[in-house]
């Protein structure tokens, strides 16, 4: 019996079950089981072995070594092979995880960032070939790295050759997609499905003057929204997953998870459908390639997430993006309060222990301002008012600020908008630097590396954006672009610049201060046993509202991290821990009750005297 045969027997019941729950096609499902057969058939060796040493351990994306980076492709080294050209730089950085964002066959200029997909079996050819992906991730494994690829599950582009087929008039295709051919149905979905780009791309359908249909396009015009309800897409849209992961890709990020199944009446977020479609995908990958994880795009409250996991038993994803404290903690920053932040880690950590995730400051996106409204009134925040101080703090409009960045998609009807740019910019740094100002500057490497800080301590992963671990700035020159000008997230998705990569190294310059820092926290979560799979991690009360403290856990060890959000001294005085901490940061000890902290200083303290937990 194979590897497959041994793991198809335990999960054929399960998978059959929810397949002829969902579609009622017995011959479909024959032919789903015989594509998952030929794909562990092409499955390479070395990929299998991988498969054998992650059953056994299935949290191997857990441990303290684990640290993400995420970027572009063409921005970082120009294509695939000038990557793997760049692998010693990340490793250097102690990089474990390489999340490419999207570079499958794409239409030119219009393809969203790369999320309109014109082929899910081919690389597009601006960024290489099939080959050399294949050739990067066998690099990579060698140096214990992992590539995380996007995988867009629930559209193609309209030169999509579905859509292609769609619009030609083969029914096959058209049913492919979610049509109609008068507007009477679009016009109930539109009465309860909010738009995804209100001011962009309004509405959810779309008319198609080549099929003389109304088509379901969620995102953009050019993106074309899957019909889930068809098993043929179900079957083609897995088997595409499985070539990609014997390709060597051991992360896929599913793109827009919620909102794959449509249904009349509902917002079409979070169907039950959605989760019946999740667990069958996880189902086929732990059967077929369970090196492979899952990582949810779940943009949505805390409260919401949980279900993406699915439970113990029958689990989903492996880990979500957690984009809720990114938006808490660049809000914190700004006000010097640190409450909203630690009501958001909270819900977090009330999850079940199953639940995991990759923690940022910054992505190849905007911040949505997406504050727990209800929880910021009971400390005095007006939900718009706060909303505006912090993008207009960010593009630096708000008097005293310091960072430099742009709104994106402001919303004059609702007053709404996001932000812009990278993190050394939103930090200071940019303007500490136009300004010829070294205490501007230091006080915003202060800034930066106290949030990665944070991020770093959090429960799950962190991942870093290019350029952040040499300060790179906002690219203002988008402005000049007519094919990017009118994309403000263009400010922060800049080419890498090799030249100030190379300062890393120089003593006193922006770059070296940041790479060390960062590298300084990464080593202490490599070596420190707290930061182990198993340690419980929770906020503390500091008795002061600026200041932020998680306290992670093992049986024996206690690591108490503290970060100061403002820019004047804190005290903090943390009840029920006692004894003496020693800060791995300075190498000295620090009071955690009456210990005084400098402005946006971070320690991390790990407890020396014997007695274990408190």
């Amino acid at each position: 019996m194979t590897a497959f045969d041994r793991r198809l027997l335990q999960y054929r019941d399960e998978l059959e079950w929810l397949y002829m729950y969902l579609y009622d096609d017995r011959e479909k499902l024959r032919q789903l089981e015989q594509a998952m057969a030929e794909a562990y058939g092409r499955r390479g060796m070395s990929l299998k072995r991988l498969d054998g040493r992650r059953e056994k351990d299935p949290n191997w994306f857990l441990s303290g070594n684990m640290l993400g980076m995420t970027m572009y492709t063409d921005l970082f080294a120009g294509d695939l092979r000038g990557v793997e050209g760049k692998l010693d730089y990340l490793s250097q950085q102690g990089v474990t995880y390489l999340h490419l964002m999207p570079l499958l066959k794409m239409p030119h200029p219009d393809n969203d960032g790369g999320y309109a997909v014109e082929d899910f079996g081919q690389v597009d050819p601006a960024l290489g070939t099939n080959g050399d992906l294949e050739r990067l991730t066998a690099a990579m494994r060698k140096r214990g790295m992992s590539l995380c690829l996007d995988f867009v599950l629930n559209h193609t582009a309209d030169t999509h050759q579905w859509a292609l087929r769609a619009k030609a008039g083969e029914q096959d295709y058209i049913d492919r997609y979610i049509c109609y051919d008068t507007p009477d149905i679009p016009r109930e979905y539109e009465k309860t499905v909010p738009d995804v780009f209100p001011q962009t791309a309004p509405g959810n359908f779309i008319w198609v003057e080549e099929m003389k249909k109304y088509v379901c396009s969620s995102f953009h015009p050019y993106q074309w929204d899957l019909n889930y309800r068809n098993p043929a897409v179900f079957n083609d849209m897995v088997s595409a997953m499985l070539d990609l992961a014997n390709l060597g890709v051991e992360v896929l990020r599913i793109d827009a998870t919620p909102y794959l199944w449509k249904e009349l009446g509902t917002t079409c977020r979070n169907l039950p459908q959605v989760h019946t479609i999740m667990r069958m995908i996880r189902l086929i990958i732990d059967t077929v390639c369970p090196a492979v994880i899952l990582k949810g795009e779940v943009v949505m409250a805390p409260r919401e997430l949980a279900a993406y996991f699915g439970t113990p038993e029958k689990p989903e994803c492996q880990i979500l993006y957690n984009s809720s404290t990114m938006c808490t903690q660049w809000s914190a920053l700004a006000s010097g309060d640190t409450r909203q932040l630690k009501h958001q880690l909270d819900n977090l950590h009330s999850l079940p222990p199953h639940c995991h995730f990759v923690n940022y400051l910054r992505c190849h996106d905007d911040i949505g301002w997406g504050l727990n409204e209800e929880f910021g009134r009971t400390i005095g925040q007006d939900p718009l008012l706060h909303k505006k101080y912090l993008y207009e703090f960010y593009e630096g409009s708000f008097p005293g600020s310091w960072a430099r960045g742009e709104r994106y998609n402001y919303d004059p009807a609702t007053q709404d908008a996001r932000t812009c740019g990278t993190t050394a910019s939103l930090c200071g740094i940019e303007k500490g630097l136009y300004e010829g100002d070294e205490d501007q500057v230091s006080m915003g490497i202060q800034r930066d590396l106290m949030m990665h800080a944070a991020v770093m301590c959090m429960a799950g992963f962190p991942m870093l954006s290019s350029g952040d671990e040499i300060g790179q700035l906002n690219g203002w020159d988008y402005h000049d672009d007519p094919d990017r000008m009118e994309d403000s997230r263009n400010l922060h998705r800049t080419r890498f610049n090799w030249d100030n990569a190379a300062l890393r190294s120089v003593p006193g310059t922006v770059q070296q201060r940041l790479w060390d820092g960062l590298r300084e926290l990464e080593g202490i979560r490599a070596r420190e046993v707290c930061f182990s799979p198993d340690a419980l991690v929770t906020t503390w009360d500091t008795h002061n509202d600026h200041v932020l403290a998680l306290v992670r856990r093992t049986w024996e060890d206690t690591l108490v991290c503290l970060f100061n959000f403002t820019g004047q001294e804190q005290r903090v005085w943390l009840d029920a821990l006692e004894g003496t901490f020693s800060d791995l940061i300075s190498g000295g000890t620090f009071p955690v009750s009456g210990g005084v902290l400098r402005p946006y200083q971070y320690v991390l303290c790990v407890k020396t005297d014997a007695g274990g937990q408190d």
